[in-house]
């Protein structure tokens, strides 16, 4: 590793987190979208079988968007007891 990330703040190791986080988080909501759309389209085709699968899948999801959404709030407040 450089040394100027070693002797960065760990503000900025915290901030890089965050933003990795936060990218996944906007990566799985896009993804969610996509199926929503999808599934949505496939009752008009008459399979309405396809909704249970997409409904399980979507709260995985979720629920790996509020894990991620729990990682971010707890580095924040990680990063911001140690002031700097």
């Amino acid at each position: 590793m450089p040394d100027d990330y070693l002797n960065s703040p760990p503000r900025a190791h915290g901030l890089n987190a965050i933003t990795g986080a936060m990218s996944l988080i906007v990566v799985l909501l896009v993804v969610q979208i996509w199926l929503l759309s999808a599934t949505l389209e496939s009752f008009p085709a008459n399979r309405p079988q396809a909704a249970v699968p997409a409904a399980i899948i979507s709260g995985l999801m979720f629920a790996c968007s509020f894990l991620l959404y729990l990682l971010v709030e707890r580095i924040d407040r990680d990063t911001d007891r140690t002031g700097r």
